[in-house]
């Protein structure tokens, strides 16, 4: 038999049976992460941080969370534990537009969520509170079980994708001054040429607001009318 503990951090014990009690938890650990993120992005996050921002010892850590994919595992359910789920009504869309505005909302509060997330993350306790809220209310709308675990992924999706996107360039200073200036002359110069005569005229065409949270808004009414049809 395989004296290995499991992979995934959420079938290991919080604590071993015997020993003396721990002077941190894992969620001690999960929170200074976020912390530290936060602060100064994933890369930032190490075993060294946290325990100094928490006063333990680095190598005592391991005793907690033994490697980096479980404490992106901690990092990310923590995170889900904010997601704002609404009470249930009788309006199953508002309902979802709701919930996955909420993702958006928790994925802008931290930027480095997308890409923790595409280091195969587990789902832990408030991810799959989340994850059950989601397929109920799809299931309200007369959505299958399977139809609903590829819709409510592709919503999420959506969700991080947009609010990494809607980030980006936020805290690049003059740079990115510069670049969106550069950008905008190199898009004129290359419209003009006929060249690309349909984003031309995208582009010329007087736009809707563009307030980065009405754009959302907008685009997820438009998924949700295409993905789910009761």
């Amino acid at each position: 038999m395989s004296s290995e503990q499991p992979a995934v951090i959420w079938l290991r014990p919080e604590r071993g049976a015997r020993g003396p009690r721990p002077t941190h938890t894992r969620r001690d650990i999960s929170r200074a992460a976020v912390a530290i993120a936060d602060a100064d992005g994933l890369d930032a996050v190490s075993m060294r941080r946290i325990a100094g921002r928490i006063g333990a010892g680095t190598m005592s850590l391991y005793n907690y969370v033994p490697g980096k994919h479980q404490l992106y595992d901690l990092m990310i359910d923590e995170v889900a534990g904010e997601l704002a789920l609404p009470e249930p009504t009788d309006d199953w869309r508002a309902d979802l537009r709701a919930t996955v505005r909420s993702q958006y909302r928790t994925a802008k509060r931290h930027p480095w969520l997308s890409a923790a997330l595409r280091r195969l993350p587990s789902l832990g306790p408030n991810g799959l509170r989340y994850l059950d809220f989601a397929l109920s209310i799809l299931e309200r709308a007369g959505v299958t079980p399977a139809a609903g675990m590829e819709i409510v992924p592709l919503l999420n999706g959506f969700a991080y994708t947009y609010a990494e996107t809607a980030g980006a360039g936020t805290d690049g200073g003059d740079f990115i001054e510069r670049w969106r200036a550069d950008q905008a002359s190199y898009l004129a110069s290359v419209l003009a040429s006929g060249d690309y005569p349909h984003l031309a005229r995208a582009m010329s065409t007087p736009a809707e607001p563009t307030d980065a949270d009405e754009v959302f808004d907008r685009t997820l009414d438009r998924l949700i009318d295409g993905l789910v049809r009761p």
